[in-house]
């Protein structure tokens, strides 16, 4: 399990995304959606589209 130092943020996205865009492109995502800088040490977590993990219910 990986346990952030205290003060990282971690943003979640919620729709799925293309992961053929590479680094680059999930970057200009950030940039461009979220009006964030992906070089803050802010973690971005992404999402394809097939979905083969459920999480916690509830």
């Amino acid at each position: 399990m990986l346990m952030p130092s205290q003060g990282v943020r971690i943003l979640i996205a919620t729709r799925p995304v293309d992961f053929r865009k590479g680094h680059d492109g999930l970057a200009s995502m950030v940039q461009a959606a979220l009006a964030q800088d992906p070089f803050t040490g802010t973690v971005f977590v992404f999402r394809a589209k097939r979905a083969d993990w459920t999480g916690p219910s509830g």
